[in-house]
């Protein structure tokens, strides 16, 4: 239960927990801190429906706690950038070219059965409007069946519909980068066993993607 009640917090426990480290040094000074202005709107959401809290912990998905540390520790190392704490990243191996990625990417598509469902070469467009830029294309995939059921289960999921990986060229090379999928599946209320395997399988197909994509592995 302690450990769902952690995670319940979500995304709102990274930023509290930030806001703590940010002002406390010794583990003394955390009790007074509670009473602080910049807190307070944390707490009373917290402290005005303590049994609603309770019932969301107690409903997450196994693993909610774990992914939550993972991201607060992201969320920390990158000194708050959100998207750093709820995304997937990884580095694609030197010396090879994005065609070579985007084929990884359409092979491990192919071979794990999921939709190519949308392609916006962005760094295309910005440099025919002759805006000097780096390479930078969204891809974007989908199981439409798995798609409708989770919609069924939670409709505002429709908003991180479809799955997207974006391949980003930095000062340092070429980067995918994806949604956090734990975030997606662990974080949230508890699914049938059914719904669970297949979302499962759609995050385990992304993760194959990152890291196949990203070694140009067919």
């Amino acid at each position: 239960m302690i450990k769902n009640l952690l995670a319940a917090i979500g995304v709102i426990a990274i930023v509290a927990g930030g806001y703590l480290y940010s002002k406390v040094g010794p583990m003394m000074e955390l009790m007074p801190l509670m009473s602080s202005p910049g807190l307070q709107p944390i707490l009373k959401v917290a402290r005005d429906n303590p049994e609603a809290l309770k019932a969301a912990g107690s409903n997450l998905n196994d693993g909610a706690a774990e992914t939550a540390a993972d991201m607060f520790k992201l969320w920390i190392e990158s000194k708050g950038e959100i998207a750093t704490a709820s995304t997937w990243a990884k580095k694609v191996e030197e010396g090879l070219s994005a065609d070579e990625v985007l084929d990884a990417l359409a092979s491990v598509a192919a071979e794990m059965n999921i939709k190519a469902v949308g392609d916006l070469p962005l760094s295309k467009e910005l440099e025919a409007r002759g805006i000097k830029t780096g390479y930078l294309r969204v891809l974007s995939y989908c199981n439409p069946e798995t798609a409708r059921k989770m919609i069924d289960f939670a409709a505002p999921m429709a908003a991180y519909l479809p799955c997207r990986i974006t391949l980003v060229e930095k000062d340092d090379g070429l980067w995918l980068y994806t949604l956090n999928m734990d975030m997606m599946i662990k974080m949230g209320k508890k699914m049938p066993p059914e719904l669970l395997e297949e979302t499962t399988r759609v995050r385990d197909t992304l993760w194959a993607m990152l890291e196949r994509g990203a070694a140009g592995e067919f």
